[in-house]
């Protein structure tokens, strides 16, 4: 009950002392307030007990039974049994034992937003100081252990025989134990002689000192390395530095490996940020590896170095200007010897610096600019590009200015558009990259191309289109032949002088949907539905090797005086106009076929579509001004998807011509007439892919509640993928030499339980008989640790590696790895 009465009562007989010495109350208490004297407390005292309050005036004190609460500015403790002493200005906090001997309501102390429990509390008002016996309190990732503690001030603490660790268990399965602890809360905590524990059980691994960061900002520090053991390369020192905090955009970290055999590797990342505008990074990596030992036949020492940059703009920053870079360059055996799975299969390095540009409300919509890199680790083949440029403008429909009617005309629809394309690229070997005359190797060249179409419905059912395509090509130098009588040998020089060259195309086209239904009134089928799309189109471009283009010339090419022509931009990365007149008439139909089912169970009208075949397409075409052999290949695609597991896509290529007796080229004369069928098969590819998990054959939950232990199976989270692919390519032969390529690729995951994972990938090379790159995972969540296992058991790279590290991120690097690596003679 409330005791604003008695409260008053008390403090008048404290100061005039009414009541004899010995006078004791006992008052069952619930929340009050004490204002104080001057010389007491400087505010209101909230105090709160479940249980019984008892004052002893002689003494001077306070005593709150079961449930306890204080609350005193911004202090609030909380305790099974707390004692307020008005002589010293402190309040005594404690726990109570259960008939059993169990500890319950052990103090907690809360100042502002920080809080921490303990066996026993002692705070002065005054000095704001404390004395706390096994103090537990959260600091950042980590908790802070001690057996005794003072606190000297709001946000420092002093421990004596405190552990740092961040297991959150009540009994922490590890530590860092050090006699003496220094914590600065929110900013750092920082310890002497320091060693690990286990289960309480002191280790070996001893620490000259001990520095935590505990704070959101970031700061400059030294990172621990981690240890392990490789046997092919010894012992070693992994990922040790220092991290500098440049600013509170920039930071760079120095890190390195050393390796007892005398393999070593210098790593260095920048890193930027500037909040909305952009992000990126730098990495430098550079190292000597040294594999096996010195003296056996598999010794090998190798200089690797690596180079990273990427970056990223925010999209907030600026929506009409955008700039990404991904640059990677480096050593053609860095990933090889590169343990990271996903480095090791990468066969070649790239990349892309690209820069865009669009307005909207101008003729011109896109500009993008980019610089490429590709080089091929396998022949040391690299490809650069720079750079390339595109421009693009908007679709205008210039005849909508034309007149005010409302009424839309067919010309309306007439669009055009202008598209713009440049590039600079070369392609060679690494090592004649940088040589006297690789820059003399580079192709260019700039491509115009303005389209000019429309779109008309005829009819109500049918789409006609109109395509009139411009192109114009420039280029800086042209090729020259000639025949030397001399020597008779025929010489092509390129000679440097601006090269332009136009052609142009026109494409009418029509195309139509039609649809079949079938409906079933009884039975699961619902009902069929069939989507044929036909579209018919015909292309022509003229013949533009006549002389008065200029594009094409004759050379004299042997002794007997025989003559070719050739192209003077048969080196333009744009290619050339085309030499002969084509009038291509292209056929191609598209299929849809899918199908709706009624449920057993639902005896509503909903019905659930489902995809039998989801494209099907076959096309052809025929050239009219080609002399012979005018139908072009049959080509027929199929994709689909079976009881939503199974991928399936196919994609074949059927010839209408005959071979000829040799069967090493096509004749004039159809298959029909001598072997009566339309076309023989000369190629074809196709791939299965199956993607399933644990939800895949749980999706009808009312089945599965009959069948408990069914259910639970299915909860156990899993997936897996495959996927198999066919090509097969005939040619012109109909029974011998045909290729056939085949692969087959697998991975997948299984948890087994709360704490085990599994996952493996794999394939099967059909040429070799035998498996792929394969590796194995296996993680152990061990509460505050966790374990990896990675296995790669078969090839080259076939090693393993076991590390248990700590979970959280401040103690990230407190880790133990064992290796073993592929060069190790047992795998050789």
């Amino acid at each position: 009950m409330k005791f604003k009465i008695q409260t008053i009562l008390l403090f008048l007989f404290l100061s005039t002392g009414i009541f004899n010495n010995s006078f004791a109350d006992t008052i069952t208490s619930s929340l009050d307030s004490i204002k104080g004297q001057n010389n007491l407390f400087d505010d209101e005292i909230e105090q709160f007990a479940e249980d019984s309050l008892k004052i002893n005036i002689e003494q001077k004190k306070a005593f709150l039974y079961g449930n306890a609460k204080i609350k005193y500015q911004n202090i609030t403790i909380t305790a099974a049994y707390i004692e307020i002493n008005w002589n010293q200005n402190t309040i005594y906090a404690s726990y109570k034992e259960d008939s059993i001997g169990n500890k319950i309501g052990e103090p907690v102390f809360t100042e502002g937003k920080d809080s921490f429990g303990a066996e026993e509390i002692t705070y002065n008002f005054n000095t704001k100081k404390c004395k706390i016996k096994k103090i537990i309190t959260k600091e950042g990732e980590g908790y802070i252990l001690g057996k005794t503690v003072k606190k000297v001030d709001e946000d420092i603490f002093y421990l004596n025989k405190g552990d740092y660790t961040t297991c959150d268990a009540k009994k922490p399965h590890f530590s860092i134990r050090a006699n003496r602890v220094k914590v600065i809360a929110g900013k750092k905590i920082i310890t002497g002689p320091a060693h690990l524990t286990f289960f309480g059980i002191p280790t070996p691994l001893f620490f000259p000192f001990g520095y935590f960061p505990n704070n959101n900002h970031k700061s400059s520090g030294i990172i621990m390395p981690s240890y392990g053991e490789s046997t092919n390369m010894g012992f070693f020192l992994k990922d040790g530095g220092y991290y500098f905090t440049i600013s509170e955009k920039i930071d760079l970290s120095l890190k390195s490996d050393i390796y007892t055999q005398g393999s070593w590797n210098l790593k260095s990342m920048l890193r930027y940020k500037s909040r909305y505008k952009y992000s990126g990074s730098i990495n430098l990596n550079y190292g000597n590896m040294k594999n096996s030992y010195v003296g056996f036949p598999d010794y090998s020492e190798k200089k690797d170095f690596n180079i990273r940059w990427s970056h990223q703009q925010d999209a907030k920053a600026n929506p009409s200007v955008n700039f990404s870079a991904n640059v990677e360059a480096g050593s053609s055996t860095y990933h090889r010897n590169n343990s990271y799975n996903d480095d090791y299969l990468k066969n070649t390095m790239s990349s892309n610096i690209n820069l865009t540009k669009s307005w909207n409300q101008k003729f011109f919509q896109n500009l993008n600019v980019s610089l490429r890199h590709s080089q091929n680790m396998s022949n040391n083949n690299i490809n650069l590009t720079l750079p390339e440029i595109s421009l693009n403008s908007k679709r205008i429909y210039p005849f909508k200015l034309i007149g005010n009617s409302t009424r839309k005309k067919w010309y309306d629809k007439i669009s055009i558009k202008y598209d713009m394309n440049t590039r600079n690229t070369i392609s060679t070997m690494d090592s004649l990259l940088f040589t006297k005359n690789s820059f003399s190797k580079f192709r260019n060249g700039m491509k115009h191309n303005i389209p000019i179409s429309a779109t008309i419905n005829l009819l109500k059912y049918f789409n006609f289109t109109q395509n009139i395509n411009l192109t114009e090509r420039w280029y800086l130098n042209q090729i020259r032949k000639s025949w030397n009588q001399n020597n008779s040998t025929l010489s092509t020089d390129t000679i440097n002088k601006f090269t332009r060259a136009y052609d142009y195309s026109i494409t009418s086209g029509i195309n139509t949907k039609i649809y079949g239904l079938v409906e079933f009134k009884k039975g699961k089928l619902a009902g069929l539905r069939h989507v044929i799309s036909p579209s018919l189109s015909f292309r022509y471009n003229p013949d533009f090797s006549n002389e008065k283009y200029g594009y094409y010339k004759t050379v004299q090419i042997n002794e007997n005086g025989d003559t070719q022509g050739y192209s003077i931009m048969q080196n333009g990365i744009y290619g050339s106009p085309s030499n002969q007149k084509n009038g291509n008439i292209n056929f191609s139909l598209g299929n849809i076929l899918d199908m709706k089912i009624r449920s057993k169970k639902d005896t509503s009208t909903t019905l659930k579509k489902i995809k039998i075949i989801e494209s099907l397409s076959i096309n052809t075409s025929y050239n009219i001004f080609s002399d012979s052999l005018n139908l072009s290949n049959i080509r027929m695609n199929a994709r689909t998807k079976l009881f939503d597991i199974f991928n399936i896509t196919f994609s074949s290529d059927y010839d209408p011509y005959l071979a000829n007796s040799s069967k090493t080229n096509r004749i004039n004369q159809f298959e029909i007439s001598k072997n009566k069928r339309i076309a023989r098969l000369k190629s074809f590819t196709t791939s299965i892919g199956i993607n399933i998990n644990d939800k895949t054959f749980n999706r009808n939950q009312d089945n599965e509640k009959d069948h408990k232990d069914h259910k639970e199976f299915y909860e156990i989270p899993w997936d897996i993928q495959a996927n198999y692919s066919l090509t097969y390519n005939k040619q012109h032969n109909i029974a011998e030499f045909a290729d056939t390529v085949q692969s087959l690729s697998f991975s997948g995951n299984l948890k087994l339980s709360k704490n085990w994972k599994i996952g493996f990938r794999s394939g099967y090379d059909f040429d070799e008989k035998k498996l792929t790159y394969s590796s194995i995972d296996i993680y152990r969540d061990l509460h505050c640790w966790e374990m990896l296992f990675n296995w790669i058991p078969l090839g080259y790279h076939q090693s393993y590696t076991l590390t248990i590290r700590v979970k959280a991120a401040e103690l990230r690097d407190l880790k133990y790895e064992k290796k073993k690596d592929w060069f190790t003679p047992e795998y050789n």
